[in-house]
């Protein structure tokens, strides 16, 4: 009958088919012994192997630490010295030459601002009060402190040239053009408004009714010499200020805000400026918004009433509505001048769903009644 063991399948139940019990064991234990030996060998074998790659990697370190001490150690200590003893030599002469370009640019600056804000304009008062060019030049210079005649006239060259170097600052925004322009005519216009300075009295049509509107304006240069400044009196004795810009003695525009901020209602005058020193007479277009916010335009005219710019004269006088009735013989040319028919153009809004050309025919009529 046969036996089961594990491992062995079924074996038979002869005698030749058995094996000794002490055979068994023996060949049992040179089984464990041969896998026992063959374990320790792979062991030995990684262990030999890893142990290898360790001294390998132990070397390499010690051979780049060997370079690197014997690079050190043959590399001269006198090749950086002098390049730190020169850094430190030439350091302090870097800065004292930027603080001394420093304070030359300063004082140029400073010289311009004098020449600019207080030398030239009053240079230039003095001139058209009729004095002499060069007690005028003195006298302009006796106000500042930090500019002398012979340093003036010996520094004009490098003054221009440190002028025209200088850019003005934009904050990163892009340049306009035209309001750069803008700007630009604002200076040169308080320069040239001496010829039209004065209070004048101002005659047009009326918006209410066909009488004669009469309203005083005060022009004059600003107190720094940097726009020309324009006052207006309406009607209703409220005053508006404005500006004004004069461009080669032919043209003058003059601006104001008739509302209140933050509201813009722009109350612009086109002057002709005739060929005439200090002219009595001003003939002029205006365009502003009727009480319904309408563009309208109308002739206006200005009469010289004085050569004062004092604000107190200005805020004397008074502006009013006379009826074509009333009127006397002086003003009747100023009404026939400024108040017919042809002498304004009036628009308004034709409540209409087309928009299309029939509503410029009713426009037409609408403002014929």
């Amino acid at each position: 009958m046969g036996t089961t063991f594990p491992g062995y399948g079924n074996c038979g139940s002869k005698a030749g088919d058995h094996f000794p019990f002490h055979h068994q064991h023996g060949h049992r234990t040179s089984v464990a012994y041969e896998v026992q030996r063959d374990d320790e060998e792979a062991h030995v074998a990684l262990y030999l192997e890893a142990s290898d790659e360790t001294l390998e990697e132990q070397r390499l370190e010690a051979e780049v630490d060997r370079v690197e001490r014997k690079a050190l150690h043959e590399q001269p200590h006198d090749r950086r010295q002098p390049e730190r003893v020169v850094m430190i030599g030439h350091q302090p002469q870097r800065g004292r030459a930027a603080r001394h370009q420093g304070q030359q640019q300063a004082k140029r600056l400073d010289v311009l601002s004098s020449l600019y804000s207080s030398v030239l304009p009053t240079y230039m008062s003095s001139v058209r009060q009729g004095e002499n060019e060069e007690e005028a030049l003195d006298y302009a210079l006796s106000q500042v402190n930090n500019l002398s005649k012979k340093r003036l006239l010996g520094s004009l060259q490098e003054l221009k040239a440190q002028l025209m170097a200088l850019e003005p600052a934009t904050n990163g925004q892009k340049v306009n053009p035209f309001l750069n322009a803008l700007t630009e005519e604002m200076l040169n216009a308080a320069q040239e408004v001496y010829n039209y300075s004065g209070i004048y009295i101002s005659y047009s049509l009326s918006s209410s009714s066909e009488a004669l509107k009469v309203e005083p304006y005060l022009i004059m240069p600003s107190e720094d010499n940097s726009y020309v400044k324009v006052m207006h009196m309406s009607q209703y004795n409220t005053t508006h200020s404005g500006i004004g810009l004069f461009n080669n003695h032919q043209t003058a525009y003059i601006l104001f805000n008739e509302r209140e901020m933050p509201q813009l209602a722009l109350f612009t005058i086109y002057l002709q400026l005739p060929m005439y020193n200090f002219p009595h007479m001003l003939k002029s277009l205006y365009l502003c918004l009727d009480y319904n916010r309408n563009p309208i335009a109308r002739r206006i005219l200005f009469i010289k009433h004085s050569d004062s710019t004092d604000m107190d004269d200005f805020l004397a006088l008074k502006g009013c509505i006379i009826p074509r009735e009333e009127l006397s013989e002086e003003l009747m040319p100023y009404y026939n001048y400024t108040c017919q028919p042809g002498d304004f153009i009036k628009t308004c809004n034709v409540p209409s769903p087309l928009l299309n050309e029939k509503d410029l025919e009713k426009e037409k009529k609408m403002l014929a009644i």
